[in-house]
Parts: structure tokens; sequence; C-alpha cells
């Protein structure tokens, strides 16, 4: 998933995408403790997405704390 696409999304579906990517990873490392797991590239990429989730939720929150800073002081 790239930053622009994860841009578009609703903090609620980024939320929901976060949950998902968590299960993912929970499944995927499980699966490599089983020896079951044939692509190990994919525990990497998902916690890349996870990243990319969080970050783009963190500016969200420190834009909305910047804006809520300047209405303060104006």
């Amino acid at each position: 998933m790239r930053p622009h696409e994860i841009r578009t999304l609703t903090n609620a579906e980024i939320g929901q995408r976060l949950d998902e990517a968590y299960e993912e990873l929970f499944n995927l490392r499980f699966q490599r403790s089983m020896k079951q797991l044939k692509n190990t590239a994919r525990i990497q990429q998902v916690k890349r997405d996870i990243a990319r989730l969080k970050t783009v939720l963190r500016e969200r929150e420190l834009a909305a704390w910047l804006a809520q800073q300047e209405e303060g002081h104006a």
C-alpha cells in the first residue's frame, strides 16, 4: 500500500487496516514458527505497511495539534 493511497482513507479506515495488518502479521509469525510459511518476505512487507499506516495517523494527529495551537494564539 502506497502512502498516497493511505492518505485518501479516513482515520477509522486506517484503524481498521491497522487491525487487519496486525492480525496478518500474527498469522505470518505463527506460520513461520510452524515451518509452514512459504514467502518469508511477506512479514517485512506487512511490518512496513503497519509503519506507513501509523505514520499517516501521526501526521494527522500533529496537524490537528498544530491547528489547535494556532487557534489558541490567534
